[in-house]
C-alpha cells in the first residue's frame, strides 16, 4: 500500500496521475469515494488522468479516442478500446489517499 496525496487536494470529479511501485495510475475523487485505474489507455498509449470523469456512470474517458474505462472493473464501457485497464484497491486513511500497488483485478495488471 502507498500514500499517494492527501484526499483534500482531490477535487471531486476530477482524476490525477499518481505512481504506485513505478506504475501510473489514474486516482478519480467522486463525492466521498476513491477509485484507481491504470492510467494508460488500453487502446493507445494515452494518460487517463487527463480525461473527463463521467460521475453517475462511474467512468473515465480517454481524451484521445474517448473509450470511457469504468472505474470499478476497469472494462472499456465504449470502443475502440477493448481491453479493460487494471484496477486497483484505494482507500482513505487518516485524509490520505492509500491505493494497494498489485492490481485488483489482477489478470489484465501490467
Amino acid at each position: 500500500m502507498s500514500a499517494v496525496c492527501s484526499f483534500a487536494d482531490l477535487d471531486h470529479g476530477t482524476a490525477r496521475r499518481v505512481e504506485v511501485d513505478g506504475v501510473p495510475v489514474a486516482v478519480v475523487r467522486i463525492d466521498d469515494d476513491v477509485y484507481a485505474i491504470g492510467d494508460t489507455c488500453s487502446h493507445a498509449n494515452v494518460s487517463l488522468s487527463e480525461g473527463e470523469v463521467w460521475c453517475d456512470e462511474l467512468e473515465l474517458e480517454c481524451p484521445k479516442h474517448s473509450s470511457a474505462f469504468s472505474l470499478t472493473t476497469g472494462v472499456p464501457a465504449t470502443l475502440p478500446a477493448t481491453q479493460p485497464v487494471p484496477v486497483f484497491d484505494a482507500s482513505v486513511i487518516d485524509g490520505q489517499v492509500i491505493v494497494t500497488a498489485k492490481a485488483a483485478n489482477a489478470e489484465v495488471a501490467p
